[in-house]
């Protein structure tokens, strides 16, 4: 690699270092104060950089959600969407979705609390940052996955928006609740919580599979 390519490479890896820090931060920010009460001047400060340097990157707070939100959900969409393509029992495919939306939420507790603040703000403006990644691709790939086995009689025919609310109901409320269940039922003690979701998650299997069930 000759001496240009060298610091082509080295501009290369610092912008792109520059750009996974603010967009950490900006989730940081938003998850925490939501969209609205998050300003362009607070995430520079976070990342320790000027406003212009910021707009360099990221020219408006609606880009910057987008990216934000591409961090957290595309990392996850398409996994679910290769679980449901598995050859797995349904409970299997059931059981590992929940991991994935467990880890997602243990390492971000505040994120359900975000996306519910988010519907009740702006839901079109969640919709659209949806639709503008392309994420639809995903919830239609499950969607039609679950009416194919409502067709074939191994399925209880459900409304979709029924199964959609049952889940992410039961997935959310422990973390929306967490503050207020850790000090009633599990004298605030980490581990027996944590032993909780593990119970939990064979709950949520058990009501999601009582609900298809033919």
């Amino acid at each position: 690699m000759n001496s240009t390519s060298t610091i082509a490479h080295q501009k290369t890896e610092q912008t792109e270092n520059i750009e996974s820090r603010i967009i950490e931060a900006a989730k940081q920010e938003f998850i925490k104060k939501g969209f609205e009460q998050t300003s362009m001047s607070n995430i520079a400060a976070v990342v320790g950089i000027n406003r212009p340097t910021l707009h360099y990157y990221f020219r408006t707070k609606d880009k910057m959600f987008q990216a934000v939100f591409a961090s957290i959900v595309a990392k996850f969409l398409p996994h679910i969407d290769t679980i449901f393509s598995t050859q797995q029992s349904f409970s299997e495919k059931l059981e590992d979705v929940i991991d994935v939306y467990v880890s997602i939420f243990s390492t971000n507790p505040l994120l359900p609390k975000f996306i519910i603040g988010e519907i009740q703000r702006d839901a079109n403006h969640l919709i659209e940052t949806f639709y503008s990644l392309n994420l639809d691709q995903y919830l239609k790939h499950i969607g039609e996955f679950l009416e194919k086995e409502m067709e074939s009689g191994n399925f209880k025919k459900v409304p979709l928006p029924f199964i959609f609310m049952t889940l992410y109901s039961q997935l959310a409320f422990p973390f929306l609740s967490k503050n207020l269940t850790m000090k009633l039922f599990f004298n605030e003690d980490k581990d027996t919580f944590n032993a909780f979701l593990q119970e939990w998650k064979q709950h949520i299997i058990s009501q999601i599979t009582y609900l298809l069930k033919p």
